[in-house]
């Protein structure tokens, strides 16, 4: 353990803010993205330099084509939020009031970063994001198109995570590992999620060889552990009865 590390003072607020701003630099499309980029640029290099992580000009270029990819990824986010929530009233709604829209969005601009191997920032940006919607999605998950996250409260979604196209996910949702253990560093932990799944809300899935087979349906309160196969519907029995006094 480095026990001589120096942390600026004010650092973590200063990535908050930096990650509010690349917020709306990925959905806002009535600014320019190059320009909106350009006056983020000293403070990305001010953080990375009090990270100790020495970013290039050449990780700075390939920092902004990445981003500059999410525009319509995002857009394709809110339209699975609106198209599956009747509570939506348009896409403005989900792009400003939405906690899972925003979590999806602070989780790919930091997965972008986790790519070009830039240390801690990305997760400083999720855990912001993890602050802000009590939604966890750790930056070196791989999530696919049209995600959707209905009310993102208490959602974890673990680092080696694959989830594919068109998946729907409830609040309380956990895609964890069934062990935790330091020397499982590198090994897949996590489950993969296969198109057009939904799961509802307090499931949880656990295990890095557990598949959950495309177009099938995990009831709320769940526990799994074994792969389920395609077009399954998974549910929970509970034993509550309710009868006069």
């Amino acid at each position: 353990m480095d026990v001589s590390m120096h942390i600026p003072n004010g650092f973590k607020e200063q990535v908050e803010e930096l990650a509010k701003a690349l917020f709306y630099c990925v959905v806002e499309t009535s600014v320019d993205e190059d320009e909106q980029l350009e006056l983020l640029k000293a403070s990305f290099f001010e953080i990375s330099k009090g990270l100790q992580c020495g970013v290039c000009d050449t990780k700075w270029a390939q920092f902004k084509e990445g981003l500059k990819t999410l525009r319509p990824i995002l857009r394709l986010d809110a339209e699975a939020a609106f198209n599956n929530d009747p509570a939506a009233k348009s896409l403005r709604e989900i792009y400003l009031a939405y906690p899972g829209f925003y979590a999806i969005t602070m989780y790919r601009i930091s997965h972008v970063l986790w790519h070009l191997n830039i240390p801690i920032l990305p997760r400083m940006i999720s855990e912001y994001a993890h602050g802000v919607t009590g939604t966890d999605i750790h930056p070196g998950a791989k999530i696919g198109t049209s995600f959707f996250i209905d009310h993102a409260t208490g959602v974890v979604i673990g680092e080696t995570a694959i989830i594919h196209n068109n998946v729907i996910i409830y609040q309380g949702v956990t895609l964890g590992g069934i062990k935790v253990e330091k020397e499982m560093k590198g090994e897949k932990r996590h489950p993969t999620i296969m198109d057009n799944v939904t799961i509802y809300a307090n499931a949880t899935i656990l295990g890095g060889d557990v598949v959950i087979g495309k177009n099938s349906t995990i009831g709320a309160n769940v526990w799994i552990t074994q792969s389920i196969p395609e077009e399954s519907l998974v549910t929970y029995k509970s034993d509550i009865r309710i009868s006069n006094k």
